[in-house]
């Protein structure tokens, strides 16, 4: 029966395939199955139903987002993994293939699940849509076969999949929100008591206030109701009032608290799918994890603490690696949530959520497992609690928290010590605050942070002040003034969302300029000072988030008039920053008279150009599928996170084809994030690390696989492990020293090729570097196995150059 059904489906692809050919069909069946400007069209339509279209038009995009990711993401891809049934043109000799065959599974086909999907979905809120969603369902649902990339068979089941996800989908979202509205949005669900239907209260008019459950007008939203029927659409304002709070904070608070859960399970998953791999700072980050110590030579104990944590939860996995890192982000975005819930309003804490989500230097923290993730954290905590601490009733708990968090800051990152200018500054500016300088408080807060730089202290004092000569060599305060502002200030634009980026800086400006009003004035009384004050409720809490931010990032600012600066470098200053923009344009006090409307829209466009920035650097394809071509090897944004698997098996290859001369092999990287690189991914390097005796590092019989040159003079960790000393444990062996050749640039004018299609050539041809003479002291001779490019898809990510080393002297 199976042979028979097999025989009926390849007959058919037969026919559809090859029978049918003719030159109309060759040229317009390759268009629908997949254009490079359709996606784009996609989201342009589907951005323009969000920001004009009525109640019924964003419902369909929520539902029809959710559809086609239960389909393509669950449900289908699946079923290819499980049936793995190659493609008709890797199958079928005889197949005319329009289209490159993927060796991804045939059965079923996502486009036609996702087509019908769409189809079921606009059907249900748009019943006359059947008439052109069917027919073009179906015409791009054939032309995957005439393509030659699917069977019938895969189309008939796509089809059926794709209809059926999409109808439990839109029944799964009534459903929870018949429940989940009645209980937990009370309001809302009275404006929109079903996914499907119409919206009670139609009549509302656009200055009648919405009521709680008891019937009293709630303040913190404006309610518009644009009255286009059932469609009728209400829309929040940035504006949020602050005078009492309101049954909507807890609306709010809840949907901050989906969102926090909802992001997390996201980015576990993320990490957990190995869709990037370890970059340089965290494999070797994670050596250290394995060599527990008081301090390191460039970074406090924090990282390996963390990482170690994460490995004995999860093992020596990517997911081990970076468990804290989602972990991290989601503890920050509870604690700004309630923070700004409490000090200035729900929505504008739910607000600041979406705004961080899409700033993609953030985004970058919530994956990433390096040592600026546990300082932002840490930072916001001594901040918040800070913050609770300066209170009238402010007590020296608070303050001994506040210290507890800057300690660990400090032992994350040493920028964590700008925390104490950045509170001085505060005290400088706020008068009523001073009255702690004389309480305990404080002094205990600074005597936690000196305990906490013990560790560091200690080991440097053992290590002859190491760190302190490497953080004044990055300093490069003796070198030459190379001003780059301008570049400065473009990065971070770029990796802070130009948007808020803007805003921010806006913010902080105008709320410099206008905090000279409410200041204390010669010749006032203190009841006119406390009256200029009290017109702006917020205007002490906007002077903090000021001092815990401005000193960072204008310090920073102004060092880039001598050399260049890390774009990371001001990331604790980067969350207060975002809590004064919304806390000052979203507070009557600050004076704005801009229209909500335009500042709903810049928020809205911020929001969509950093969460489609941060979707295409979480996902690679995706740039493929927007253009039409994959972005060149070297130009891919996740190219230190890739193909480090690839790289690692070349390198094991060389290793393995040295050894029938007898002799141990092992392997020398000339810089030690490959040699992280190299240990984490080989089985074998890993192995001896796991097993490693610290007692008798020297004596274990398993000795590090993976060696980093050594130095004359200490440049990186592996330096002070005696381990990782080469020389004298492995005297007489041979190796495999492996170096990367940096990028090589593309021609000139490669993106229009690029988006063309046409083959990109390089400005210069790539070249390789002699022997290093390091090696020619080490060995007795060298030979230079050439230039190796690690491949990933068929695209070139980096390009390394091997040599053979025998017989270390």
């Amino acid at each position: 029966m199976i042979d028979l059904l097999q025989n009926v489906d390849c007959t058919l692809f037969r026919l559809l395939n090859r029978t049918l050919a003719n030159p109309v069909f060759d040229w317009l069946m390759p268009k629908l199955a997949g254009n490079r400007l359709f996606l784009p069209f996609i989201l342009v339509f589907g951005l323009a139903l969000l920001w004009k279209g009525g109640r019924r038009a964003r419902l369909f995009v929520v539902c029809l987002v959710l559809a086609i990711a239960l389909t393509d993401g669950l449900v289908c891809n699946t079923i290819k993994k499980a049936v793995a049934r190659p493609r008709p043109g890797l199958a079928l000799a005889d197949t005319r293939c329009l289209m490159p065959s993927t060796t991804s599974g045939s059965m079923p086909s996502n486009h036609a699940a996702n087509w019908f999907a769409a189809t079921m979905v606009a059907f249900v809120f748009y019943r006359r849509t059947w008439r052109v969603m069917v027919p073009l369902a179906a015409t791009i649902s054939l032309s995957r076969v005439y393509n030659g990339v699917h069977y019938p068979s895969d189309v008939v089941a796509g089809a059926i999949l794709g209809a059926g996800t999409a109808v439990a989908a839109v029944w799964l979202a009534a459903v929870l929100w018949a429940w989940a509205g009645r209980k937990w949005f009370p309001i809302w669900w009275e404006q929109v008591p079903s996914v499907l239907g119409g919206a009670r209260g139609e009549g509302r008019g656009a200055s009648e206030p919405v009521h709680d459950r008891e019937g009293t007008p709630t303040t913190g939203m404006k309610v518009e109701d644009r009255g286009n029927g059932s469609e009728s659409a209400s829309r929040f304002t940035f504006h949020v009032s602050r005078s009492e709070p309101s049954a909507l904070d807890t609306h709010w608070l809840r949907l901050g608290y989906l969102l926090i859960g909802a992001l997390l399970l996201f980015r576990l998953a993320y990490i957990a799918s190995s869709t990037i791999e370890l970059t340089h700072d965290e494999a070797y980050q994670w050596l250290w994890s394995k060599h527990l110590a008081l301090s390191y030579y460039s970074k406090p104990p924090g990282i390996a603490l963390i990482q170690f944590a994460g490995t004995h939860l999860w093992g020596d996995t990517q997911f081990g690696v970076r468990f804290f890192s989602p972990v991290f982000a989601a503890i920050l975005s509870f604690v700004m949530i309630r923070f700004l819930a409490r000090e200035v309003g729900a929505c504008q804490g739910f607000i600041l959520l979406l705004i961080v989500a899409a700033v993609p230097l953030l985004n970058i923290g919530t994956i990433l497992m390096t040592i600026d993730p546990p300082l932002v954290l840490c930072w916001t905590l001594a901040m918040v609690s800070g913050w609770r601490a300066l209170q009238a009733d402010g007590a020296a708990k608070h303050w001994l928290l506040s210290g507890v968090a800057a300690g660990l800051a400090f032992l994350s990152k040493y920028t964590a010590l700008y925390l104490i200018p950045c509170f001085a500054l505060f005290f400088l500016f706020w008068k009523p605050a001073r009255v702690h300088l004389r309480k305990p408080g404080p002094w205990l807060a600074l005597l936690v942070i000196a305990v906490s730089t013990l560790p560091v202290v200690i080991w440097n004092s053992q290590n002859g002040w190491i760190t302190v000569h490497h953080v004044s060599d990055n300093a490069a305060i003796s070198e030459k003034w190379n001003p780059k502002t301008l570049e400065f200030l473009g990065i971070e634009a770029a990796v802070l969302n130009p948007v808020f980026f803007v805003g921010a800086v806006w913010a902080m400006i105008a709320f410099w300029k206008r905090s000279a009003r409410v200041a204390p004035a010669p010749g006032m009384t203190a009841a006119d000072n406390r009256s200029r004050r009290d017109a702006w409720p917020t205007f002490a809490l906007c002077l903090f988030f000021f001092c815990m931010s401005a000193p960072v990032f204008l310090g920073h600012l102004l060092y880039t008039l001598h050399s260049r600066v890390q774009p990371n470098w001001i990331a604790p200053a980067v969350v207060p920053m975002f809590c004064l923009m919304v806390t000052y344009w979203g507070n009557q006090g600050s004076g704005f008279r801009v229209q909500d409307l335009v500042v709903n829209r810049l928020l809205v466009l911020g929001l969509i150009l950093g969460i489609g920035v941060s979707a295409l650097m979480h996902e690679p394809k995706l740039i493929a599928k927007l253009a039409g071509h994959p972005l060149p090897g070297e130009m891919d944004p996740l190219r230190r996170a890739l193909a480090w698997k690839e790289s690692s098996a070349l390198v094991e290859e060389a290793r393995q084809n040295l050894l029938p001369e007898g002799k141990p092999v092992f392997i020398i990287a000339d810089h030690y994030g490959m040699a992280g690189e190299f240990t984490f991914y080989l089985p074998e390097a890993k192995k001896a690390v796991a097993i490693r005796n610290p007692q008798s590092a020297i004596r274990n019989s398993a000795l590090p696989l993976v060696y980093c040159a050594t130095p004359t003079q200490p440049n990186n960790q592996l330096y002070f492990w005696p381990e990782y000393r080469y020389h004298g444990v492995r005297t007489g062996e041979n190796a495999i020293y492996v170096t990367e050749l940096g990028p090589f640039p593309l021609e000139s004018g490669w993106p229009r090729k690029w988006l063309n299609g046409e083959p990109i050539s390089y400005a210069s041809p790539p070249e390789t570097i002699p022997t290093p003479p390091q090696l020619l002291r080490e060995f007795e001779s060298v030979t230079d196995l050439g230039m190796r490019d690690v491949k990933l898809g068929g695209r070139v990510y980096r390009r390394l150059q091997l040599f053979e080393c025998r017989n270390l002297r």
